[in-house]
């Protein structure tokens, strides 16, 4: 049988304003039988817009919402003239869109509405094509392809109505395709050339992720500070950045993250990416920050990380190394541990470790004393001294208030 759309290598390599051509190469008995169908879905998805876009819910009643439904129409007439009629023109559509889309934009500087709108749009007319398409006897791969042609063309007659002409068509496909390229690097799947191409982004050797959160201050990330070398995804629950120059990509955010706190993973070949997002997580949930922009650089602090792992590995290993602690007396044990590290840290002798405390060297002498009593010859063992370090180090990160 005839397919609507070439192969899926062959869409990516096509520039995004030749969607309706792709779509021109469907089989012309498709039209037809979408065409009789063309006002139900209009009015199926001027009923959705109005329910999924607050902004336009009371300006789509009376003669406005009949005027935004022919309009609907008039689109999804527009798509299914297309296939299997390359002629179709299509210019005076993109105008109208465009002009429209800047009279909304003008009325409530909300260009999210408009692209809203569009992914309802693009959502229920799938909803009523799909079946239609599978009753031709449609492959699942013919599925997959008609389903990416109609969502990238509605996201380019929405970029249409928002941006100033002298921008790309189709920007708001090349968002899309970035935001599809940053998903499948930070799940570990593989990234063909070609998916990267589409995206506008060269893939680099490594790279790093930096976690956002936001302190809940309500600010806008100021995402147009970054340049496009960074990917950037800010809707989802687990707000990102992705980019492989990771400090000078950060450098135009200087003194800008009011309401925005960040951990920057170390920069890591593409196959670590899911483990270092992990980290920059984890990084998020359990480190402060020591300098004056609420930056974390896990490169730095990796042997915190690690110890905040939170695993059986680190509960056993301060179980059995602060062992002899366990049956002190809790203010007893708080002071003989905080001696203990800091002396395993200084390896200097009572007055040195005393500055450090704020007691009298006395006081420390009697401590050490104590802990002799309790470790005995394990304080001379190297290796007994640094598991004791790491055991003391976990325990004070573990009982750090968060």
């Amino acid at each position: 049988m005839t397919t609507l759309v070439p192969g899926m290598e062959e869409v990516d390599a096509l520039v995004p304003n030749r969607n309706a051509e792709l779509l021109a190469a469907g089989p012309r008995r498709l039209a037809a039988e979408l065409r009789p169908r063309a006002r139900r879905i209009a009015a199926a998805i001027a009923l959705e817009v109005r329910r999924g876009v607050p902004a336009w819910a009371r300006a789509l009643t009376g003669r406005s919402g009949e005027i935004f439904t022919e309009a609907v129409e008039q689109a999804v007439l527009h798509v299914i003239d297309s296939i299997g009629d390359p002629d179709v023109a299509r210019r005076d559509w993109i105008e109208l869109l465009r002009t429209q889309g800047r009279l909304e934009f003008a009325e409530s500087h909300d260009s999210g509405s408009l692209h809203a709108a569009a992914r309802i749009g693009a959502r229920v007319a799938w909803q009523h094509v799909a079946p239609v398409i599978r009753d031709t006897g449609a492959s699942p791969q013919v599925l997959a392809h008609a389903a990416e042609i109609i969502f990238a063309y509605v996201e380019q007659l929405s970029a249409a109505a928002v941006e100033n002409e002298s921008l790309p068509l189709a920007s708001g496909t090349i968002e899309r395709r970035r935001k599809q390229l940053l998903e499948l690097l930070l799940t570990g799947s593989p990234v063909p050339e070609a998916v990267a191409h589409g995206a506008g982004w060269t893939l680099p050797g490594a790279a790093a992720v930096v976690a956002l959160e936001s302190t809940g201050d309500n600010a806008a990330f100021p995402v147009e500070l970054l340049d496009d070398e960074v990917l950037v995804d800010l809707e989802s629950s687990r707000p990102c950045l992705l980019t492989a120059q990771p400090g000078a990509a950060l450098v135009p955010l200087a003194g800008r993250w009011q309401g925005w706190r960040a951990a920057v993973s170390p920069t890591v070949p593409l196959p670590y990416l899911p483990s270092a997002h992990q980290l920059a997580r984890r990084a998020l949930a359990a480190l402060g920050t020591d300098g004056p922009e609420p930056v974390i650089w896990c490169a730095h602090r990796l042997a915190e990380l690690w110890l905040l792992d939170g695993d059986l590995l680190a509960a056993e290993l301060r179980r059995r190394a602060l062992g002899p602690l366990a049956e002190l007396a809790g203010h007893q044990r708080e002071r003989l541990a905080e001696t203990l590290l800091v002396w395993l840290e200084s390896r200097g002798g009572a007055p040195e470790v005393a500055r450090r405390l704020g007691v009298h060297p006395q006081t420390v002498r009697a401590r050490l004393h104590q802990l002799r009593g309790l470790f005995g010859d394990r304080l001379d063992d190297p290796d007994e001294r640094f598991g004791l370090r790491l055991a003391l180090r976990s325990e004070r990160l573990e009982s750090r208030p968060s």
